[in-house]
């Protein structure tokens, strides 16, 4: 076995696929650190508590003793845990600055101390927005420019990561996805929200006037991207991941609404349009040549064939959706910190 490492917001959805392609397909043993506020759900990774190589931490990112518990005998440390829904930014931006600025310092802190690798898991939402289509997508030498709380966050701890690299010598590697869909996802995101909507019959929400444009990549493929920086990324570089697979939110919500009806009889889901949120991007897209040169990383799983996939996985968990839908993930955690969500909106998504 080649060492432990620790993930940071395992429960969530990129940290528990991201763990659970560690245990069933590398030979590293894996702790994940979680606070199981309301997106860390510990059914994600119930199934896993029979690997011996598996362990469960529950604290917080915010919390030095809770880090440094967790961080005993890593050799290596993935930090995901973040709060990461750009309406709930808007709302309140607390949190945000709380987990993803404080929460990244004091993970920063560890591993310095350690010694050890940390990939420090960013977005293309700290670019900013492209204007429109015309416009090259971003570089890992464009400028950081984020237009909301969230992002703003995010750009807070990537600019943290590389002054630890260039004032303390740390070893850190910063990575900058697109928009990522798959398994496990949070209902509030614009995918699963879609789906689930179109599966229960009710209508899916579209911001504006639905032509925001989004580059998407499955979780699978972002997870290998992961692994590689982790395993061959140049200390103090930073790696964009993406697809190179642009869709407007409108086009992709039609497909969701095809997809679901070849998998259950047709529903009356209906495509609406809601009112804009504050300052929303208009398009987002990375070059991942970087990555492609560098670490030997290419993204393998189309949209069709991973959109496909992630509609049958919703249709097969049908009680896992549910249960979030309802708020029922909620109850029973009796060790963990409570954090009630905002009060729901029909229209809310990440886009």
């Amino acid at each position: 076995m080649s060492g432990r490492v620790l993930v940071t917001g395992g429960c969530g959805f990129i940290g528990s696929n991201l763990i659970r392609y560690l245990i069933e397909r590398e030979d590293v043993a894996v702790t994940n650190l979680d606070l199981l506020t309301y997106a860390g759900n510990p059914e994600n990774l119930a199934d896993l508590d029979k690997y011996p190589r598996y362990r469960f931490v529950h604290g917080d990112v915010a919390d030095a003793a809770a880090v440094r518990e967790a961080s005993d005998g890593v050799c290596a440390i993935l930090h995901l845990a973040a709060e990461s829904h750009v309406d709930r930014s808007i709302e309140d931006a607390s949190a945000f600055v709380r987990t993803n600025v404080l929460g990244t310092q004091v993970v920063l802190d560890e591993a310095r101390r350690r010694g050890v690798r940390l990939v420090f898991v960013s977005t293309d939402e700290v670019y900013g927005a492209l204007a429109d289509e015309q416009d090259a997508p971003f570089t890992e030498h464009s400028p950081l420019a984020p237009n909301s709380p969230y992002a703003a966050s995010k750009a807070a701890g990537d600019l943290l990561a590389r002054a630890w690299v260039r004032t303390y010598g740390a070893d850190v590697v910063i990575t900058r996805c697109s928009n990522n869909y798959g398994p496990y996802q949070f209902p509030e995101k614009f995918l699963p929200l879609m789906i689930v909507r179109a599966l229960g019959g009710e209508p899916l929400p579209i911001y504006g006037d639905g032509l925001y444009r989004r580059e998407w990549l499955h979780v699978e493929d972002h997870c290998r991207g992961l692994i590689a920086a982790w395993r061959e990324g140049r200390s103090g570089r930073a790696y964009n991941f993406g697809s190179g697979d642009e869709r407007a939110n409108l086009e992709l919500a039609e497909l969701v609404l095809r997809l679901t009806a070849e998998q259950v009889a047709p529903t009356k889901a209906r495509i609406t349009h809601v009112a804009d949120r504050p300052g929303h991007d208009r398009r987002y897209a990375v070059d991942a040549s970087r990555a492609c040169e560098e670490l030997s990383w290419r993204p393998t799983i189309s949209l069709e064939q991973g959109l496909q996939a992630t509609v049958r996985w919703y249709v097969a968990h049908e009680p896992w959706w549910r249960r979030i839908v309802a708020g029922e993930h909620l109850v029973d955690r009796k060790t963990a910190h409570s954090q009630s969500p905002p009060n729901e909106r029909p229209d809310r998504a990440k886009s």
